[in-house]
């Protein structure tokens, strides 16, 4: 697989990091890459963001998309969804990405917060 993304997949990114209203998430996550290989996704809740001022969002929506520019390679879906405050993120299969990102993301945004479930017991 190559290293570099090309020109409609960069396209498709940045269109997903735009602010527009859309249809429900389930209908938009993609589930599998254009190789067919089953994407990873996970969620953050960042807290308050909504009641926040314009200012403190734009910042916040900078960061995010620097973090998610700089691992543009396996991201290949986000959402933020500002009225709940959640940002949903779709990747490739790489080990260890999602951990990576997340860090990246609380590094950047230490409000944020991870969603997750227990693993079964």
């Amino acid at each position: 697989m190559s290293n570099s993304l090309n020109h409609k997949q960069q396209h498709n990114l940045k269109q997903t990091l735009e602010l527009k209203p859309n249809s429900p998430l389930w209908k938009r996550v993609p589930t599998k890459d254009e190789y067919g290989n089953y994407l990873g996704d996970f969620m953050i809740m960042i807290p308050r963001l909504k009641a926040a001022s314009s200012d403190h969002q734009k910042q916040t929506l900078d960061k995010l998309n620097a973090v998610l520019h700089r691992y543009q390679e396996v991201v290949v879906f986000a959402d933020l969804n500002l009225k709940m405050n959640l940002l949903w993120i779709s990747v490739r299969p790489v080990k260890g990405v999602i951990l990576d990102i997340v860090s990246a993301i609380i590094e950047s945004v230490p409000e944020a917060k991870l969603i997750s479930d227990r693993p079964p017991r």
